[in-house]
C-alpha cells in the first residue's frame, strides 16, 4: 500500500469535483452566446446539448473498473485535462464537429470525475468521517457550478465568453499541476479486475435499492434545473430573470447545506439527516404549489436545494462501506442508474406536463421524494 497524505488527496478530490461542477454548468451558461456567435437554430443548439449527457453516461460507466484496477491518480489527471481541453474547445472552435467533440469530452471527463472523486474520498475515509467528507466534497460541486455563471454575469460586459473561458482554463491548469504532485492510494485490484465479482454487483439487491434512491434524486435535480423556470413563468407572475434567480437559490441552498452537513454528520446519525432532508425538500416543493410570489418561490427553492443536499453523501457513504473492495465499480453502477433516472424523469415530466399541464411538476417531485423515503427504509433492513 503506497503511503499518502490524506488531506492532500482529499484536496485533489475537491479540485476534481470542482471541475465536475464546471463541466455541468458551462454549456448551459454560454449556449445563448455560442448560438448567436455561430448563427445556430434551435434544432442545432439542441443537437449540441445532447452530446453532454452521452459523455456523462460514458464516463460513469468507465471509471469504476479502471480505478479499482489501476488506481485513481492517472485517471483523475486525465479527466481534469479532458474537461479543460473541452472547455477551451468551446472557446476556440467554430466547427460544429469539433464543438461536438469538445462537449463529449466535457461530459466524459465530468462523468468520470463525479464518480471517481466520490469513490476516492470514500476509500480514504474511515466510517466516522465518511459522510462528512463526502458532504464537503459535494459542496465543491456547487462552488464549481456557481463559478461560471457568476464570472459570466460580472465580466460579460467587459469580456467575451471566450476570454472568460480562457481565463478559467488557466486557473484549472493550476489545479491539475497541484494534483500532479500528490501521491494517491494504491489500486485495490492490482493483479487484475475480478470480472465475476464485478458483474455480481449487478445482482446485489442492496446496491440496486440504494442506486434507485439516487435514480430519483438525480431525476429530481435534473427536472428542477430544466423545468423550474418554465413552471414559475407559466403559473406565476414572476418574470424570467427572477425565475432564474430562484433557480440559483436552489444551488446555493444545496451548497450551503452540504457545508453544514460536515458538522451535522458528526453529531446526528446519517439516516436521521437523510429522512429530515427529504421531508424538507418536499416542503419546498409544497411552497411552489400555491402560485407563489418571488420571495416564496426563492424560499421554496432554498428548501429544495438544502433538502436534496444529503442524499448523495449518505447513499455513497453506505455503498462505499458495504462494497469497500470494489467501491469504484459499485459507484459506477450507482451513478449510471442515477443518470438514467435523470433522463427518464425529465422525459416523464415532459410527457405528463403535455397532457395535464406544467402544474403537475411539484406534485411529481413530492411523489418521487416519498418513493425515496420508502426505498431508504427498505435498504436499511
Amino acid at each position: 500500500m503506497s503511503s499518502y497524505k490524506k488531506n492532500l488527496v482529499f484536496t485533489a478530490a475537491c479540485i476534481g469535483m470542482c471541475f465536475f461542477g464546471i463541466s455541468m454548468i458551462t454549456l448551459g451558461s454560454v449556449l445563448p452566446s455560442l448560438t448567436a456567435k455561430l448563427g445556430l437554430d434551435n434544432l442545432q443548439a439542441t443537437a449540441l446539448v445532447t452530446f453532454l449527457p452521452l459523455g456523462l453516461l460514458g464516463g460513469s460507466l468507465l471509471f469504476g473498473p479502471i480505478v479499482d484496477r489501476f488506481g485513481h491518480k492517472a485517471l483523475l489527471l486525465l479527466s481534469c485535462l479532458v474537461v479543460l481541453l473541452g472547455l477551451e474547445g468551446i472557446a476556440f472552435f467554430t466547427s460544429i464537429p469539433l464543438l461536438q467533440l469538445s462537449i463529449i469530452g466535457i461530459g466524459l471527463g465530468g462523468g468520470i470525475l463525479n464518480g471517481e472523486t466520490n469513490a476516492l474520498v470514500a476509500d480514504i475515509s474511515n466510517e466516522k468521517e465518511k459522510g462528512s467528507r463526502l458532504s464537503l466534497l459535494g459542496a465543491f460541486y456547487g462552488i464549481g457550478a456557481l463559478g461560471i455563471p457568476v464570472l459570466l454575469s460580472f465580466l460579460s460586459e467587459h469580456y467575451s465568453f471566450e476570454i472568460i473561458l480562457q481565463g478559467t482554463g488557466v486557473v484549472m491548469l493550476a489545479g491539475i499541476l497541484f494534483c500532479l504532485g500528490v501521491r494517491f492510494p494504491a489500486p485495490k485490484q492490482p493483479q487484475g479486475f475480478p470480472m465475476k465479482e464485478g458483474l455480481g454487483l449487478l445482482k446485489e439487491s442492496s446496491l440496486l435499492l440504494l442506486s434507485f434512491i439516487l435514480f430519483f434524486q438525480s431525476g429530481i435535480e435534473g427536472v428542477c434545473n430544466n423545468w423550474t423556470t418554465l413552471y414559475l413563468g407559466q403559473t406565476t407572475g414572476i418574470p424570467e430573470n427572477r425565475a432564474l434567480m430562484a433557480l440559483t437559490c436552489m444551488v446555493a441552498g444545496l451548497t450551503v447545506a452540504r457545508l453544514l452537513l460536515v458538522v451535522l454528520f458528526k453529531k446526528i446519525r446519517q439516516e436521521t439527516v437523510l429522512r429530515t432532508s427529504l421531508i424538507t425538500a418536499a416542503m419546498g416543493f409544497a411552497l411552489l404549489t400555491f402560485s407563489p410570489g418571488f420571495a416564496r418561490a426563492a424560499i421554496g427553492m432554498v428548501l429544495i436545494g438544502a433538502g436534496l443536499a444529503s442524499t448523495f453523501p449518505v447513499i455513497l457513504s453506505i455503498i462505499g462501506s458495504r462494497y469497500a473492495s470494489l467501491s469504484g465499480t459499485a459507484f459506477s453502477v450507482a451513478l449510471v442508474i442515477a443518470l438514467i433516472g435523470q433522463t427518464l424523469l425529465n422525459s416523464l415530466t415532459g410527457i405528463i406536463s403535455q397532457g395535464y399541464g406544467i402544474v403537475v411538476y411539484p406534485y411529481m417531485m413530492i411523489a418521487s421524494l416519498l418513493i425515496m423515503l420508502l426505498l431508504f427504509k427498505r435498504s436499511l433492513r
